[in-house]
């Protein structure tokens, strides 16, 4: 019997293009070969899919972030057929055969959010992670925070700035904005990775953020300040009809003199610090991974996701974030916690597979 194909895909159109390369680096180190054909997949930042070239590099070197290289046979996915074809300008197009399932270690607009997951469901693809709804609400924060709110969960005050209301009604915006009170954090709306996040003070900062932001996306959040420790949980979702799980949770450091918690103190060697279990209380610890499991399913997500809290000094927990495909290198946060709860990295990429291979394209 032939190996089932798993299409590990990396990169993207997007900022965090080099994330997703990272990531996807250490998935095809895990995924064992004797059991799953692997192909490597790379988006290029102009939306061109090839297969990975020999020499593809996928980690940081000498400060330089990693790309997809573009020198491979270009790809096509056509609706409907589960089937690769490599064409080249001038030559016949060449069939790959079926894949079996598509591993998308991608992050933010045109892979995150949904874009990626509908391509693959027109296509009738098993893939891993959540579909296109849990996808799309889980990037944009301002509906994510709407339902986290209608779920139950407590979240932090913010006021959404969108497009036409930036370029018409500055004023009466940046108003809205100030009465959270200074200072604030702004952020893209539909971005990850710490892209786009600044910390502002007064108004001409404020200001300055929101261009910043928007460089990114027109939509931008702006959230109160809330003082708190940062503790990460990740929730995988079960193998049967079991409740999704969640792992220990971790407390999230920056140790390389950021002010927050940025691209560089995720990314960059020895900028951050991650303590699991995080010293919280025992039935603090408990109500958090309740807290991220509903949070998990409030958004329907599927596969497996992060979900960010603050721990404040008079002991509430404030939901941030959700992220439905986290930073997944070895070293990221969501294998780190799942690994000290006892599912190494190569258990956690086998269990998505599985996962990804038992349930059937479509509306589930």
């Amino acid at each position: 019997m032939s190996k089932p194909r798993v299409a590990v895909v990396f990169g993207g159109r997007n900022s965090e293009h080099a994330v997703s390369l990272m990531g996807a680096g250490s998935v095809l180190d895990a995924i064992d070969r004797s059991k799953y054909e692997v192909i490597p997949i790379g988006i290029a930042q102009d939306g061109r899919w090839v297969l990975a070239a020999s020499d593809q590099r996928f980690a940081i070197e000498d400060g330089e972030l990693p790309s997809v290289d573009t020198t491979g046979a270009a790809l096509a996915l056509p609706s409907g057929s589960g089937s690769l074809v490599a064409y080249d300008p001038g030559a016949i197009p060449v069939e790959l055969g079926s894949v079996d399932v598509v591993f998308p270690v991608m992050h933010g607009p045109y892979a995150e959010d949904g874009t990626i997951q509908g391509l693959l469901e027109m296509a009738g693809v098993r893939y891993v992670g959540s579909g296109v709804l849990a996808s799309a609400v889980g990037m944009d924060k301002a509906y994510m925070k709407t339902v986290i709110a209608a779920a139950g969960l407590p979240t932090g005050p913010y006021v959404v700035i969108r497009d036409r209301d930036w370029r018409l009604n500055r004023e009466q915006v940046l108003k809205e904005a100030e009465e959270l009170g200074y200072p604030v954090f702004v952020k893209p709306a539909r971005a990850g990775s710490s892209q786009g996040i600044s910390k502002a003070s007064d108004r001409a900062e404020l200001e300055s953020a929101v261009e910043f932001a928007r460089q990114h996306d027109p939509k931008v959040l702006v959230e109160a300040a809330i003082v708190g420790r940062e503790i990460e949980c990740a929730v995988l979702q079960s193998l049967g009809d079991e409740p999704a799980a969640a792992s220990l949770p971790g407390e999230v450091r920056v140790e390389g003199g950021q002010e927050f918690f940025d691209f560089e103190a995720k990314y960059y060697p020895d900028q951050m610090s991650l303590t699991v279990p995080a010293d919280i209380p025992q039935e603090t610890a408990e109500e958090l991974r309740a807290m991220a499991v509903r949070a998990f399913e409030a958004l329907e997500c599927e596969g497996l996701a992060r979900v960010d809290f603050f721990y404040t000094a008079d002991g509430k927990l404030i939901f941030n974030e959700i992220n439905t495909m986290p930073g997944f290198t070895s070293l990221s946060v969501a294998p780190q916690l799942w690994a000290a709860s006892g599912l190494s990295y190569p258990a956690l990429v086998e269990r998505l597979i599985q996962l990804a291979l038992s349930r059937s394209p479509g509306l589930r």
